[in-house]
């Protein structure tokens, strides 16, 4: 059979843009056959293996471990000795890299990539780590590619610096390699000024560093991929959304006892019916009620993006972190149907086997502490929903029903909102129509 050689891109994977490659399964001459991984994307919470889609030899890695991608981008060339004239399809063929001839040695182009080339960094900055508050590089979205030359862009991930925040003093705004170090250096000085505005713009001082060691044995443990990727997006949430929350209790003995009277057959499908998945569907009939709960804030501040579909995020505790998968269409399915697919989402996320597209699309989200414990936290709004419910252990009380005490089941609910779209008296209207539905489920069927 003669052999040839296709291009691997990478496939469908979202909305996701400039995913970043953490780790590169394969070296050239590695033989694989068909799903064989090759390499592990990682965006947003979520990490992804992308398969091979034929068997054959790995000729030659286009990509470094580090370096963002995007649907079609050329990731690998394979050499293979299957005989198919759809080959090239099945790779999902990419514009090949460029193979014109390169510019003239006169043009302003590559006059200034070799003076970048030829200005070397101070061997200070070299050693030197750059500060914290650098956010890390890459296209930000709905915002232009910043100009500057391969080497540039080279130099500027090493040092952790965003093209996005330098001004060029280049031809028409190219960024040389010259305005990094000044960009790095003004960090700097920032970073030695506590009381100064961070590099964030927010004009939030800096917390001043202290040396734990002088009082006694510290360790130093880093944080996983999962927080260092959801810690920015929740400081981002607080910043920038008018948090308010909304603290009640409902009595769920009516709805416990229907729940108990659905494990035996509940059991005979292998399905676990937790007390979550009526606080699900309830949600999502409060929803309906009040449609500005199901809602977005539109980038101009002005309007308000209403969506006509339930689709619910449901935080999970994972050994990396807090992951929050999302739900689709809650409306149209029955308590068995959702504790299903709730099991699998769940398991799949302690797995890390969540795909980007699991937790995309959510329109308000659960975060659940039921199985831990507490009586009541402030849970922050995942934007760009505008609301987010808590949800901690139910406790046996004492309720007074006019003439004594009864023992009833309470579960505690935290209800955090965006003060920028719903008032307080819509959220009190909205949680009263919650606890009514969790009180009694035949609710569910008015």
């Amino acid at each position: 059979m003669a052999t040839r050689q296709a291009t691997i891109t990478v496939p469908d994977i979202g909305n996701f843009s400039e995913v970043e490659i953490i780790d590169i399964l394969v070296q050239p001459g590695d033989s694989v056959s068909a799903e064989d991984a090759l390499i592990t994307l990682e965006s947003d919470k979520a990490t992804m293996d992308i398969p091979s889609p034929f068997s054959g030899t790995v000729k030659e890695l286009l990509i470094s471990e580090g370096s963002h991608v995007s649907q079609g981008v050329p990731i690998i060339i394979m050499e293979t000795r299957e005989e198919s004239e759809n080959l090239e399809e099945e790779s999902q063929s990419a514009p090949q890299p460029d193979s014109s001839p390169p510019p003239s040695a006169d043009s302003d182009d590559n006059k200034e990539r070799d003076a970048d080339e030829d200005h070397s960094p101070p061997p200070a900055m070299l050693k030197r780590r750059p500060p914290p508050t650098l956010p890390p590089p890459g296209q930000k979205a709905g915002v232009s590619t910043p100009h500057a030359s391969p080497s540039v862009r080279k130099f500027a991930r090493e040092l952790g610096a965003d093209l996005n925040g330098i001004r060029g003093t280049g031809t028409k705004g190219r960024i040389l390699k010259h305005d990094i170090e000044n960009f790095i250096r003004t960090s700097l000085s920032q970073e030695s000024h506590p009381g100064e505005a961070t590099h964030s713009g927010k004009g939030i001082p800096q917390i001043p560093e202290v040396d734990f060691s002088q009082f006694g044995e510290i360790e130093t443990s880093p944080l996983s991929r999962i927080k260092k990727l959801s810690g920015p997006h929740l400081h981002r949430a607080w910043l920038n959304v008018p948090h308010v929350t909304h603290h009640d209790e409902v009595d769920v003995t009516e709805m416990e006892a229907f729940r108990r009277s659905l494990k035996d057959e509940a059991g005979q499908q292998n399905l676990r019916i937790t007390p979550l998945l009526f606080v699900i569907k309830s949600l999502v009939a409060a929803m309906k009620t009040f449609p500005i709960f199901n809602a977005s804030l539109a980038r101009d501040g002005e309007s308000l993006i209403i969506k006509h579909y339930f689709h619910i995020g449901i935080a999970v505790d994972t050994p990396n972190g807090l992951v929050v998968p999302v739900l689709r269409d809650v409306d149209r399915k029955s308590i068995f149907e959702l504790a299903e697919e709730l099991g699998n989402l769940s398991g799949r996320a302690r797995d890390g086997k969540l795909s980007p597209a699991d937790l995309q699309g959510g329109c308000m989200s659960i975060s659940s502490l039921g199985g831990i414990g507490g009586s009541a936290f402030t849970p922050i709004i995942n934007v760009p929903e505008v609301a987010i419910l808590g949800v901690t252990r139910s406790r046996m009380q004492p309720i007074w029903n006019g003439d004594a005490f009864q023992p009833r089941l309470m579960m505690p609910l935290d209800l955090s909102y965006d003060h920028r779209v719903i008032d307080g008296a819509e959220a009190a209207r909205f949680m009263s129509h919650l606890l009514t539905t969790l009180s009694d489920p035949r609710r569910l069927l008015l």
